[in-house]
């Protein structure tokens, strides 16, 4: 019964689900998630490892390239019939420090991060029309950055200081979610954004320095579990959230609110 319930009202099972950058930390997680839910999950990334197999298909595809993604979307809604929800998550950062930025570091960062997303959203929307599907969710991965800057304070045994750049195309994600929101309503496409604070990575753990400053930095003390960033998503992706549209999500254990 209770099983039931909760799958009338998040309604996710056999709904078609597309996930860019699955094959990484938190695209890993989301596929999990969906997939459990009981989803159709596709999994999209440039670079697919052999061994990976948790969405139900993956294919390779550079979201830079407006024809690429039109190509691997059209096959997706040639196959299923439809699209019901579009995560782009899909993001890359520079690390460098912003006085020897170069211009190709900062370009790369704006294609994948701004143009990418755009690229995918455009190209769902065409399809969306071409084959009268009644209703869609869009959800946008951002970042707590596109809100806050960081403190770099915390960076003591850590040279991954979040750029200028990832924090304005985050930003700007957060904005084109509210474009398309507005944008999209006529069409029953719902759109929103999600904006992860610092995820820990128990592959490749942070300092332990980082990781102790971060939680002093931080209301809740500690670093977010990827889990918990796939939440927000399957609560914006599934029929709970159906009279959301237009919002952000920060799931930052507070780091905003101070």
């Amino acid at each position: 019964m209770a099983n039931e319930f909760l799958n009338n009202i998040f309604n996710l099972k056999g709904k078609v689900v597309v996930v860019t950058g699955a094959c990484g930390q938190l695209g890993t997680a989301m596929c999990k998630h969906f997939k459990n839910a009981g989803s159709i999950v596709i999994g999209l990334d440039m670079h697919i490892p052999t061994d990976v197999d948790i969405a139900s298909e993956y294919q390779e595809l550079d979201i830079r390239e407006g024809a690429s993604v039109k190509g691997v979307f059209s096959s997706i809604f040639k196959k299923y019939g439809q699209m019901d929800i579009l995560v782009n998550n899909a993001g890359v950062s520079t690390f460098e420090p912003f006085e020897d930025r170069a211009e190709e570091q900062f370009d790369w960062v704006m294609d994948v991060n701004l143009k990418g997303t755009f690229n995918c959203i455009q190209k769902y929307v065409n399809l969306f029309d071409q084959y009268a599907q009644k209703k869609g969710s869009i959800i946008n991965i951002a970042s707590m950055y596109g809100m806050i800057s960081p403190d770099f304070r915390i960076y003591t045994d850590c040279d991954r200081k979040n750029s200028e750049v990832y924090g304005a195309t985050k930003a700007g994600i957060i904005q084109m979610s509210k474009y398309f929101a507005v944008h999209l309503a006529e069409r029953n496409i719902r759109c929103n954004s999600v904006s992860p604070g610092g995820v820990f990575n128990p592959e490749s753990p942070q300092g332990e320095g980082f990781r102790e400053n971060y939680g002093h930095r931080c209301p809740m003390n500690r670093m977010a579990d990827a889990s918990e960033i796939a939440g927000a998503v399957l609560y914006l992706a599934g029929e709970l959230a159906s009279y959301t549209t237009g919002q952000n999500i920060a799931v930052d254990g507070g780091m905003t609110s101070w």
